[in-house]
């Protein structure tokens, strides 16, 4: 084993179907060969996007208590992701839980998932982006698209844009606080899309195809992915085109599969992100 055996504890939501949040981010990293610890946020038995009458348990109450476990444990991590965040108080208790059982080098990675195509998730208001900004403010390296992005610093959220608003867009998101900024879903053309990494004042952006049927989960497992490669030791710009990579290989191995509309087959695909970790 040439690189280091690290601890990460990704901190979302667990929909025992549906290939998204937990299941997606359990699997995926672990196949990086990193030791995966997980904190679910809330248990739904289904995913809510397309299933009917499914079933949801928070879980907010019992962050604290496993954070005290872990505490008089002294369990540490080396790296934190989180994603989906249902409430301004689980994030305020996320945000305990980074500060508390974090070893003095440890990163964190942040997915403000809360927002797509201009609007917020349903169920949300503006109290989710105020707390989101805080939790952004401690993030090593933030993971949002384009609409997340724009609730967060203020700006006009757009269809159609050039180079000058995506940096502008990263640069405010630093001003808050995130050190490395990884912004998904960036399209200059019709035909492709891409990811726009912003570290050290500088725009590195990776193109790739743009498939034009949206999937479930496939920010989940961009998100996982990135994470995943950048523990192994990759560069935040090798992570970014890695993982997207790796989900248009996903979104291909399920596209032809009318009956599998409810996520990706990413498990088909990890042999070829395990190469190319490798490589």
């Amino acid at each position: 084993m040439k690189y280091p055996y690290k601890r990460i504890l990704t901190i979302q939501d667990v929909s025992c179907v549906g290939q998204c949040s937990l299941t997606v981010a359990l699997p995926i990293i672990s196949a990086c060969g990193i030791e995966t610890s997980v904190l679910p946020s809330a248990v739904l038995s289904t995913h809510t996007g397309g299933f009917q009458g499914f079933t949801f348990r928070d879980l907010t109450d019992d962050i604290p208590k496993i954070l005290e476990h872990w505490k008089r444990e002294s369990i540490q991590f080396d790296a934190f992701y989180t994603g989906y965040l249902g409430t301004p108080k689980q994030i305020a208790y996320v945000c305990d839980v980074l500060h508390s059982v974090r070893k003095p080098d440890s990163v964190n990675i942040i997915d403000p998932a809360m927002a797509d195509n201009g609007k917020l998730y349903v169920g949300f208001d503006n109290s989710i982006v105020e707390a989101m900004k805080v939790l952004i403010s401690d993030a090593d390296y933030a993971l949002p698209n384009i609409t997340e992005a724009a609730m967060l610093t203020g700006n006009e959220y757009r269809k159609t844009y050039d180079e000058a608003y995506i940096q502008k867009l990263s640069e405010d998101l630093v001003r808050l606080g995130a050190k490395t900024v990884v912004l998904t879903g960036v399209s200059y053309t019709d035909e492709t899309t891409g990811v726009s990494v912003f570290t050290d004042g500088k725009v590195s952006y990776y193109a790739h195809r743009k498939i034009s049927k949206g999937s479930h989960g496939t920010g989940d497992v961009f998100a996982s992915t990135f994470v995943g490669a950048l523990l192994r030791g990759k560069t935040p710009f090798e992570s970014a085109k890695i993982a997207a990579e790796f989900t248009v290989k996903c979104i291909e191995n399920t596209i032809d599969d009318p009956n599998h509309w409810y996520g990706v087959k990413f498990e088909t695909a990890l042999p070829e992100l395990v190469s190319a970790l490798n490589a």
